[in-house]
């Protein structure tokens, strides 16, 4: 484990907890907030799955990591019409789409069954984890070599091994959201949750370019949590993400599902709750709070709870709509960022039914730590008029850019402090529905933003899944 900073030491012993809401107007025309050019739009399907569960699709969950770029090419996933899994491949920046199927059908019409893709430098292999929904995880990997090689390699069925329901023999149980992360030294991690909403655990999963090992479980789903006159004794932490920074630092933010519904003021609005920060110094094995101050130890008798001591960074009772998983990332300083989103208490504070207010009246904001170790929040200043999550990704200069729902992109530059947000593109000729799936490793390579998106279709009807290329500045 690498010592403890001088920066986290010297937060231990500070006030490090500070919120600043600002809600600020649509900027004018001097806004320094960076631009996006449209570079293209290519289609990976003209007639993919569809079917709403959940408010959303199977095939464009923003938590998802259903695209993502190695070595000068790029990779997409998604359910075909006949619910067939398939993977593509085109060489970036502007190759055709290769498409070859995998030997699995989508097993149930459930959105939350998303497919997500993962790359071990190591040993050149694609993973790929999907179908599932507290269930046993189908899970197919590449041959070695196949993506740090790609120009030399055929894209074939023939070039992937056979669906597993482990992790080569690594047993998960009934898992929820697999999410594939880079660690330091080429060390591919799985984050999953194990039981159901409302009472379940985070945990990870390591893949050292040989074999996996489960790491165990780090948050627990125990502690009381009282609210509106009710007290919840189970809940779980839904993950805005999980991001290596500089340094090697692992960042989560996260926001809080309580499995007594009493503690909403109506049963009709959801009860999450809070936004709360953790982070790992040691790729997951250990995990601290804002101030520096060790809150949960993985795989122990020490996990974290919501028991544990300094983990909320943004307050918010359990009554205004707020999403869970929604996004977040890493500045080049190592400062997290965070985008939420929910029904602000102008217009009301309490929430009686979910997704008719966030259509209304849902906002999203912007949180973010700054090098004293003080969060500060800005309201983006444009409706969402969605239900859905709203990706962000951060450039080179660390500017801001998120994409609302149905792909639309608003933007913010450090230089004003992240409070210039302006809409640079509005989602025009796209017909998107809801969320969107972005590539962040093509970002922190090229700069360039790839937006996987499936266009609204009535019904059951099959619709084109595409790819659209801003480039960032």
């Amino acid at each position: 484990m690498p010592a403890p900073s001088s920066r986290r030491a010297a937060l231990a012993a500070s006030v490090v907890l500070g919120i600043l809401v600002g809600v600020v107007a649509q900027p004018g025309p001097a806004a320094a907030a960076p631009g996006v050019a449209r570079l293209g739009d290519t289609e990976l399907d003209p007639a993919a799955l569809y079917f709403v569960s959940y408010d959303g699709l199977v095939n464009n969950a923003s938590y998802a990591d259903g695209i993502v770029s190695h070595a000068g090419y790029q990779y997409a996933a998604w359910y075909t019409a006949s619910r067939a899994a398939v993977v593509a491949r085109r060489q970036l920046p502007s190759g055709a789409w290769q498409s070859v199927a995998l030997p699995h059908r989508l097993s149930t019409n459930d959105s939350h069954n998303s497919i997500s893709l993962g790359i071990s430098p190591g040993d050149g292999r694609l993973h790929v984890a999907m179908d599932t929904h507290d269930s046993e995880v189908y899970y197919v990997k590449s041959e070695a070599g196949l993506v740090s090689a790609p120009a030399s390699r055929s894209w074939e069925a023939g070039r992937f091994g056979a669906v597993q329901r482990s992790l080569d023999g690594v047993g998960l149980g009934a898992i929820t959201y697999p999410q594939f992360r880079l660690a330091p030294g080429n060390r591919l991690q799985l984050s999953y949750r194990t039981g159901r909403s409302g009472n379940g655990t985070n945990e990870l999963a390591e893949y050292d370019g040989s074999a996996w090992r489960r790491l165990g479980r780090w948050q627990s789903a125990t502690g009381s949590y009282g609210a509106n006159g009710a007290t919840s004794t189970t809940r779980n932490m839904y993950l805005h993400g999980l991001t290596y920074g500089p340094g090697g630092r692992l960042h989560a933010a996260f926001t809080w599902r309580e499995g007594n519904s009493a503690v909403t003021c109506n049963s009709g609005g959801l009860t999450n709750h809070d936004t709360g920060y953790v982070y790992s110094d040691d790729q997951g094995r250990t995990w601290r709070n804002n101030a520096g101050s060790l809150v949960g130890t993985t795989n122990s008798g020490n996990l974290v709870s919501i028991s544990s001591p300094g983990l909320v960074v943004d307050p918010l009772p359990p009554n205004h709509g707020l999403i869970n998983q929604e996004s977040q990332d890493v500045d080049s300083a190592g400062n997290p960022h965070v985008v939420v989103s929910y029904v602000p208490g102008r217009f009301t504070s309490c929430v009686t039914s979910y997704a008719s207010a966030r259509r209304a009246n849902g906002r999203a904001f912007h949180l973010f730590r700054n090098s004293s170790g003080v969060w500060r929040k800005t309201e983006i200043p444009v409706p969402l008029n969605a239900t859905g999550r709203s990706p962000l990704v951060l450039d080179a200069a660390d500017n801001a850019y998120v994409v609302l729902p149905y792909g639309r992109i608003v933007t913010a530059s450090r230089a004003s402090g992240y409070t210039d947000w302006t809409v640079r593109f509005d989602g025009a000729r796209l017909n998107a529905f809801g969320e969107v799936v972005v590539d962040r490793t093509r970002v922190e390579s090229e700069g360039v933003l790839s937006i996987l998106y499936q266009r609204a279709s009535g019904g059951g009807t099959p619709s084109p899944i595409r790819v659209v290329d801003f480039r960032l500045g």
